[in-house]
């Protein structure tokens, strides 16, 4: 707010125009004020989140990948990077009780509940590393910043276990390792769905004095009635189909999607969000007027 003070003592001007300098300063001050006052917070500079503002918890996971990844290229020769992944990697025939394998692959019953969950930390090469951390930093960071660290890790562990049990139901016996975070990553895809949209939400639109990550979720009945999350299922649904098809290879050739552990993650996510999220739902909320 700027007062012009030149005019104050012209020479040559009437009487009437001439003020004491104290009372012009104090209704300048008065005329600030009250602008301020009058004036909406959304005058002010918009605050945003810094864009390279990633949760600890994400950060931590995205280099545990990387080490891992890194440790087995650098590090193991290529007979020791083969027992590493028949320790760690998903294997279907593993629980195949008709076929030998499972005494012969290492680890005995206790890599069959391990490898539920350490596949997830485990990737093919450089490109599929790169390719899933890409997609884990925006949406992981968003499902950090609502859950917390512990409830974020316990989302992973379980989206990556039921993207495996998928698996495993699709290629019973199987002798193909699987390895990747996209069925977590997946999960945290459809999680996040279930507020970004919301008004106030990220993706949403803007709420004052309202932390974006902390709205509401949508209930999982009115899921498939807001379009922009309808949209979003379909177009992800229509991608894994391709990649189911070989349509989208991914990390080179010799390698295989598999697709059916990222929906088994995807479906995880967005059905058991609610018993992750610390946010309660509001009594009464109209879920309808935030949709388009």
């Amino acid at each position: 707010m700027w007062l012009p003070t030149g005019w104050l003592r012209r020479e040559g001007e009437s009487p009437l125009f001439f003020y004491p300098r104290w009372a012009v300063r104090a209704l300048r001050k008065t005329l600030q004020a009250a602008y301020v006052r009058l004036t909406p917070h959304t005058a002010d500079p918009v605050q945003r989140e810094p864009l390279f503002n990633v949760p600890g918890v994400v950060t931590a996971i995205v280099a545990i990948l990387i080490v891992v990844h890194a440790g087995r290229m650098l590090l193991l020769t290529p007979a020791q990077n083969e027992y590493f992944l028949n320790l760690f990697a998903f294997i279907p025939a593993r629980y195949d009780t008709s076929l030998l394998l499972g005494n012969i692959l290492p680890g005995g019953w206790g890599a069959e509940i391990w490898t539920f969950f350490t596949y997830s930390l485990i990737h093919a090469d450089w490109i599929h590393l790169g390719v899933n951390t890409v997609w884990f930093l925006p949406f992981g960071t968003a499902i950090a910043r609502r859950f917390g660290s512990l409830r974020f890790i316990a989302f992973f562990a379980v989206t990556a276990a039921a993207g495996a049990l998928l698996h495993l139901f699709a290629h019973g016996g199987d002798t193909a390792q699987v390895v990747g975070a996209s069925a977590a990553i997946s999960g945290t895809m459809a999680g996040a769905m279930r507020f970004a949209f919301q008004r106030g939400g990220p993706l949403g639109p803007r709420r004052e004095g309202i932390d974006p990550y902390r709205v509401p979720a949508i209930p999982l009945l009115f899921v498939l009635t807001d379009a922009r999350v309808f949209a979003f299922i379909i177009v992800w649904f229509g991608i894994n189909f391709l990649f189911g098809i070989g349509s989208l290879p991914l990390t080179g050739a010799g390698q295989t999607v598999a697709w059916q552990a990222h929906i088994g993650g995807f479906l995880a996510g967005l059905l058991l969000f609610s018993w992750f999220d610390p946010v309660r739902e509001e009594s009464g909320r109209d879920f309808g007027a935030a949709r388009h």
